[in-house]
């Protein structure tokens, strides 16, 4: 089989396969088509078609998060990079490789009136890690731009990294064919610089906190974490996505903090010891910000500037299952007061009244929902959680052994939900893969639906409740006589009514008595979607009224 006639695209092409690139999400196109060439040649691409460049990011991004390798995304010239933009901003913020490849007009025709082009170098610089140009008018394989491509590309093997910009600029025609050429690269260097320890002694005898954000599944830290977690001057404080679980940690943190009064200094740590990626709870940031820290390391090899609380004292790049090993070895004295026991007695006592906790009997509200998914997820899943109410209503439930939770918190946006879940079910096709999602969320992005083919142990739950729930809940809009209109945007409209246009058979539900029976039957069935209709007006009660009730 004969590739593309394009030595600068062959090039490129083999440079992917050298550093492990090896699965691409092409959007169709003119000007990238001899890209599609030789990528459908190339026998260690796997290539998948997505119409809409935002629903392809996405779904990139998804199969980059799962399988924990780069993937690349390659689309035509012009506005059509442009739509690669909100899923490459999540991956910035969440450390996720993904390589944009944009085919683009060579540089003597931009801003020259040629259909289709737009100034395309460096237009994701605030987002991406790097940007590298080549034109095909200039371009020769010598080992200086070799040398460029290698270094640029080893950006996707670092500890800090995520998106990067390649741009390639070729003339007509796009669709000619020539034989393999081959092109050697230097080897691949993944270097992960630890940070020199820090002095351990400064947490004898401290409260100690240490607060988990989004993260991968990680054993080896989970299990240092536990040993950690035993001596009583320390509590861990996780989410669902920090997908870490031991009955040692605080799962629950907002569940917690309502506790008790946030000015008690019997709860406020000395030492804060944070890792991971964005955290959902707002009420531990806005606790943690008045907090008197004495001290707070951050673990992390990204963004070493990132102060979320406003009392950084140091960001160590070392990785934290090596940190909390060392930290174990210093033989410390961490057991000088109960710290742990009274963070888990609110903990305890919480979990036990949120047991008796019940909703009207007459209406089916969103927390319903998610009490009902407590009992029938199996234990062997991929839970996906799109933004907004649900990745909240989520934190409110201690996670499910064995599941592993993952939501787009790096900027937070509804806009690539569906794809990004879409993604990560195409790249683990022997896993269930589950995604509950807001009505506006399912909406926005409902062209994940069109990709072909999709993924059969996907299942999507979309929670209706005609419009942005969340609005009730935050303060601010929630009293706001424009709600419903602006920020909501309140509809009656049916989701379920979208995917059944673009073919696919889909569940109702509105009775709270078959809340269960359905849930359960669906998770066994062939139906993928299930819509199911909550009280909007409600929510928002109930919510509060939970907090209520499990403070007693």
């Amino acid at each position: 089989m004969q590739s593309s006639d394009k030595e600068l695209v062959q090039f490129v092409v083999a440079a992917l396969a050298h550093h492990g690139v090896h699965q691409v999400v092409l959007s169709p196109g003119s000007r990238n088509s001899s890209f599609a060439i030789a990528f459908d040649a190339h026998p260690q691409f796997e290539t998948l078609v997505v119409h809409d460049e935002r629903a392809a990011a996405f779904i990139a991004l998804g199969w980059a998060q799962q399988t924990q390798t780069p993937v690349a995304i390659c689309c035509t010239s012009g506005s059509a990079c442009l739509n690669y933009y909100p899923a490459l901003s999540e991956a910035y913020y969440r450390n996720i490789p993904i390589l944009a490849l944009t085919a683009d007009r060579p540089a003597k025709w931009i801003n020259q009136g040629d259909g289709q082009t737009i100034v395309q170098a460096e237009v994701f610089k605030n987002h991406a890690h790097a940007y590298l140009g080549f034109d095909e008018d200039q371009f020769v394989a010598a080992p200086q731009t070799t040398a460029q491509l290698h270094a640029f590309l080893n950006i996707l093997h670092q500890p800090w990294t995520g998106p990067i910009h390649l741009n390639i600029g070729l003339n007509e025609p796009l669709y000619g064919l020539a034989a393999f050429q081959d092109f050697e690269f230097p080897e691949i260097s993944s270097k992960y610089e630890n940070a020199t320890l820090p002095d351990f002694s400064l947490l004898s005898g401290k409260k100690i906190m240490v607060l988990v954000g989004q993260m991968d599944p990680n054993p080896a830290l989970a299990f240092q974490l536990a040993l950690f977690a035993k001596y009583s001057n320390v509590v861990v404080l996780v989410e669902n996505t920090s997908n870490l679980q031991h009955e040692r940690f605080n799962a629950c943190i907002d569940r917690s903090l309502n506790g008790f009064d946030a000015t008690d200094s019997n709860y406020q740590p000395d030492v804060l010891i944070s890792l991971g990626g964005a955290i959902v709870s707002k009420r531990i940031k806005a606790y943690l910000r008045q907090t008197p820290l004495q001290l707070h390391w951050r673990l992390a090899s990204d963004f070493p500037d990132m102060n979320t609380f406003g009392l950084l004292s140091a960001c160590l790049p070392i990785d934290p299952s090596l940190f909390f090993k060392e930290l174990l070895a210093q033989g410390l004295s961490l057991n000088s007061m109960n710290y742990q026991g009274k963070w888990k007695a609110l903990d305890y006592l919480a979990k036990d009244q949120q047991v008796r906790f019940e909703t009207n009997p007459d209406f089916l509200f969103d927390y319903d929902v998610f009490a009902a998914l407590q009992q029938v997820l199996p234990n062997a899943c991929t839970l996906h959680l799109a933004n907004s109410s649900v990745v909240r209503y989520a934190q409110l439930f201690d996670p499910i052994e064995g599941v592993n939770y993952y939501s787009n918190r790096g900027t937070s946006g509804i806009d690539g939900s569906v794809s990004t879940a879409v993604g990560a079910a195409l790249a683990c096709p022997e896993q269930q893969h589950i995604l509950v999602c807001g009505d506006t969320s399912f909406i926005y992005d409902s062209n994940a639906l069109w990709t072909n083919p999709f993924p059969k142990n996907l299942k999507i739950i979309i929670i209706q409740n005609q419009g942005g729930g969340i609005f009730q809940i935050i303060p601010g809009p929630a009293n706001s006589p424009l709600r419903a209109q602006y920020f909501e945007a309140t509809h009656q409209k049916s989701p379920g009514k979208i995917a059944e246009g673009f073919g696919f058979e889909v569940q109702y539900l509105s009775a709270k008595n078959q809340l269960i029976a359905t849930l359960e039957n669906f998770l066994m069935n062939g139906i993928q979607l299930l819509e199911i209709q909550t009280y909007q007006d409600g929510n928002a009660q109930v919510l509060a009224d939970f907090f209520n009730f499990v403070k007693k």
